[in-house]
């Protein structure tokens, strides 16, 4: 059983083991597009604020069950505890499709010991430090990650785009920040 099987597993099991929030309408006050396409998973995310606060950011990326590979990563770059703390944080999270994009193999050399440090710049660079919301984000041209590096932020074609990726659904709300979903992984600059 390879590595990733095992952190797959974990990452069922906390799923599993967490009280799922009762799933609430949404307003689409956080809609940062105008033809944003449903996303597998939207209805854990649509949880009104109150709600979806009680959790902290890992607990509700591992509840909304389109984050598999993302919490997975987390847990290899030992970064848990850190997501888990007071921050405030805004995280940039790829779904699971995102990662699935990636070229073949990428994921698991990611994942490997060896490439902890490769894998931390990538992970932090979807990371701001603060809570960041959509409106603020739609003000933006750029945001310091946690990773050091500047994030290039566009909304000015009707919906946000951070990096290379799109922002799907904004302002998932957490007890210690905020998530904003994207179509894609982010790679740091060199």
């Amino acid at each position: 059983m390879t590595m990733l099987d095992n952190l797959k597993r974990l990452a069922i099991a906390m799923a599993l083991c967490l009280p799922l929030a009762a799933c609430g309408g949404s307003d689409d006050s956080g809609d940062m597009s105008a033809d944003t396409e449903s996303t597998a998973g939207d209805e854990m995310m649509e949880e009104d604020t109150e709600e979806t606060a009680s959790a902290d950011i890992v607990d509700t990326a591992v509840a909304a069950g389109q984050f598999e590979t993302l919490v997975a990563a987390v847990q290899a770059a030992g970064l848990v505890e850190t997501l888990k703390g007071p921050g405030p944080y805004t995280v940039f999270a790829p779904t699971d499709e995102a990662f699935a994009a990636l070229p073949e193999g990428t994921v698991e050399s990611l994942l490997q010991p060896e490439n902890r440090d490769q894998l931390v710049a990538i992970l932090t660079y979807h990371v701001v430090s603060g809570d960041v919301r959509a409106a603020d984000v739609m003000s933006m041209s750029e945001a310091t990650t946690v990773q050091g590096a500047t994030l290039p932020i566009d909304a000015s074609s009707g919906s946000v785009r951070v990096g290379s990726a799109t922002v799907v659904q904004a302002d998932v709300a957490a007890s210690n920040g905020v998530i904003h979903v994207i179509d894609a992984v982010l790679m740091p600059p060199e």
